[in-house]
């Protein structure tokens, strides 16, 4: 039996506002990505890219059209499915949004209890291995306010991928990070897909990371224009 596609979507159409301000931000996009694959979304600012992204990633209400997730229809869905969903997949913002009372690890955890991943020992072992992988071995116990702003936004991404999401979504995950940082990353994106099959999503302008994509898809006023493999 051939194994579905995580993510499938088909005639997506979104608007925002209402009346006569009503504004169509997506126009009739179709695509499929598949699992284990690092698939990245560019275009200008408006361009849809973001919008796209929430609405496959099961943060916005789907309107028009279908999206499958994890096997799951998003439109029409109940709040019990988005929620149960949200568990098994993680989200990396451009804002880190840490909780400035708590830790390095301790704002890893919280991902990893969200999702009730193993006990409470194995959770703070996944959340130091996980902090280590992006060279904060040595910020374990620091608060937000005394880490730089790239360290937090590593912090931010460990917490993303400590639980083992099975689809990663990351809006502008390098945009706060030196070029080193944001390599490293991605680089581990890249082999978590490989490793694990984790299906990465990414919003990106950053031209330094984009040879590692096993696709990219380019969005104008909320339409495909283009979809590629890079050389």
């Amino acid at each position: 039996m051939v194994e579905a596609a995580p993510i499938q979507v088909t005639g997506l159409n979104h608007w925002f506002g209402s009346g006569d301000t009503r504004k169509q931000a997506i126009w009739d996009v179709g695509l499929q990505i598949e699992r284990g694959s690092l698939t990245i979304l560019m275009g200008a600012s408006g361009s849809g890219k973001t919008t796209l992204l929430t609405l496959i990633g099961c943060l916005r209400e789907v309107q028009d059209g279908s999206v499958r997730l994890l096997g799951h229809e998003l439109n029409g869905t109940t709040e019990a499915v988005s929620v149960a969903l949200r568990r098994r997949i993680g989200f990396i913002f451009q804002a880190h949004n840490l909780h400035n009372s708590l830790n390095a690890t301790e704002n890893v955890l919280m991902g990893l209890q969200v999702n009730g991943t193993g006990n409470a020992g194995q959770q703070r072992k996944a959340a130091r291995h996980s902090l280590s992988l992006f060279g904060l071995g040595d910020r374990l116990d620091y608060l937000p306010a005394n880490l730089s702003g790239g360290q937090k936004q590593r912090v931010a991404v460990a917490r993303a991928l400590a639980p083992n999401p099975e689809v990663v979504f990351a809006d502008e995950p390098t945009a706060a990070l030196d070029k080193d940082s944001g390599r490293i990353v991605v680089e581990t994106l890249k082999a978590l897909g490989k490793q694990r099959g984790t299906t990465t999503v990414m919003v990106t302008h950053d031209n330094r990371v984009l040879e590692l994509a096993d696709r990219i898809i380019t969005l104008e006023d909320g339409r495909i224009v283009d979809d590629k493999t890079p050389v």
